[in-house]
């Protein structure tokens, strides 16, 4: 990703989260260390639900890794991070020794002292100096410490849908929408002649205020302002309410939008996977997810473009950051950067790391090569691609409404105050909009934006 790209990632989220407990278990009081020297590590793994294929293809990475390492211990954990359990999980100290963070929350957890300092760990690596200065910063504490490693994709959220239901509804599927006005059309087109939902959107929890902020800053509007250290609260920017607006005339003007408001992230992905709906947003990553935990294979008919942009707007962008339970021991703590270099990273950098994981995940039906903004340089991701070439299984054929933009489209940073908690205000205003005919849009956004801004004041 070039730097003018990234300076917009580096921000910090607040979520307010409880103490931190220790993670080692009664039969390995030294935390996690055996008397012969063996170090056990749990490490977030695969999401619940994840395919066999999927589990056996991390089964073999573990052994891989375990015989490199004969003397640390692997043990994969499911696991998927949501706003509404994470604080429970940290409290409870019931996190793997690795777990995975969004981009924006490292800061504050940083902060509250609830990461463990991985800096010297971090040092050791040969390509320390490689990263994206940007997304490092994002992982670096005021101290200068490194907390969190930028490890797993970052995503621009972007447009999926399903090629074969535009082919039925007599779309060209190689010509998908590009203004939201588009994206209505096409969406009632399908459900006139499928009686399939043309369009859904995330409602449930925090996902669903993620993507109306989303929907926001490609419309050219913003959710929070920022001067210096003084933060304003702008959920009733009228991006915001034209967005509003837009999902209200689905629901009650063209009955083409699914009318759920149960979709969070995992819930959207199998509705879609199962064929309810024709188009929904999400981060441009999502195709993974699609097939180790739902089933997706390559002749499903899948297809991803930009989401649409207007008014000097952008895909709002995220990522995924590897961090290191605090009472971790220094011997886990060496262990869990070995395994975030190994797991993550290695196949980004080394030739032979990125051609040995691409091949099993081949051999393993699980997808490779789907489009991702790059963790180190441009450069270096279309090297990693090159690489792999001959086990990339994903349709890129059907993907180039993304990847021709993929650089060049503007991006958004999420915001830097109060990250999930101001999503948190706003998806019951999506669900109110699509449950509501008489939804007072004004009213909901000005109560939301009152209780953000109260956040930001505290």
């Amino acid at each position: 990703m070039r730097s003018s790209r990234t300076t917009a990632l580096a921000m910090a989220g607040v979520l307010s989260l409880g103490l931190l407990a220790a993670c080692s278990t009664d039969d390995e009081p030294s935390g996690g260390e055996s008397a012969d020297g063996t170090v056990t590590i749990t490490v977030a793994g695969l999401q619940p639900g994840a395919e066999t294929e999927a589990v056996d293809a991390l089964n073999e990475r573990v052994a891989e890794f375990e015989a490199a390492n004969p003397d640390i211990n692997v043990e994969p954990e499911e696991y998927n991070w949501l706003a509404s359990t994470f604080s429970a999980q940290l409290a409870g100290g019931t996190l793997p020794n690795v777990f995975e963070i969004p981009l924006t929350d490292a800061k504050t957890l940083i902060e509250n002292g609830q990461l463990a300092d991985i800096s010297e760990q971090f040092d050791s690596l040969s390509f320390a100096d490689d990263f994206n200065e940007n997304l490092l910063e994002s992982g670096t504490g005021s101290d200068g410490k490194v907390y969190a490693i930028p490890a797993k994709s970052i995503y621009g959220v972007a447009l999926h849908y399903n090629r074969n239901l535009f082919e039925q509804a007599g779309l060209d599927p190689d010509q998908p929408p590009t203004t939201w006005e588009e994206v209505r059309e096409y969406a009632k087109t399908i459900h006139d002649a499928t009686g399939v939902a043309g369009y859904a959107t995330m409602a449930l929890d925090n996902a669903g205020g993620w993507q109306l902020a989303a929907a926001a800053n490609s419309r050219g509007g913003v959710i929070q302002e920022q001067d210096g250290d003084a933060y304003t609260a702008t959920l009733d920017d009228p991006a915001v309410k034209e967005h509003l607006e837009w999902l209200h005339a689905l629901r009650f003007e063209d009955n083409s939008i699914l009318p759920r408001t149960d979709l969070g992230w995992g819930e959207i992905n199998e509705a879609f996977a199962g064929g309810q709906l024709a188009m929904y947003t999400s981060g441009s990553d999502v195709y993974n997810a699609l097939v180790e935990n739902n089933g997706m294979t390559e002749d499903w008919g899948y297809g991803l473009t930009a989401i649409p942009t207007s008014n000097g707007g952008g895909a709002l962008t995220g990522g995924t950051l590897a961090a290191v339970t605090q009472e971790s021991t220094d011997a886990q703590k060496d262990a869990a950067v070995k395994w975030i270099d190994f797991w993550y990273l290695s196949k980004m950098l080394d030739q032979d790391q990125a051609v040995a994981d691409a091949k099993l995940r081949n051999e393993n039906d699980q997808a490779v090569g789907t489009p991702v903004l790059p963790i180190f340089s441009e450069e270096q991701y279309a090297t990693s691609l090159e690489w792999v070439k001959d086990y990339i299984n994903v349709p890129l054929e059907n993907m180039k409404g993304y990847t021709d933009v993929m650089f060049t489209q503007p991006s958004i940073g999420e915001i830097s105050a109060s990250t999930q908690d101001t999503y948190a205000l706003l998806f019951p205003v999506v669900q109110a909009v699509l449950t509501d005919e008489n939804a007072d849009i004004d009213a909901l956004l000005e109560t939301a934006n009152a209780q953000g801004q109260a956040l930001l004041d505290q």
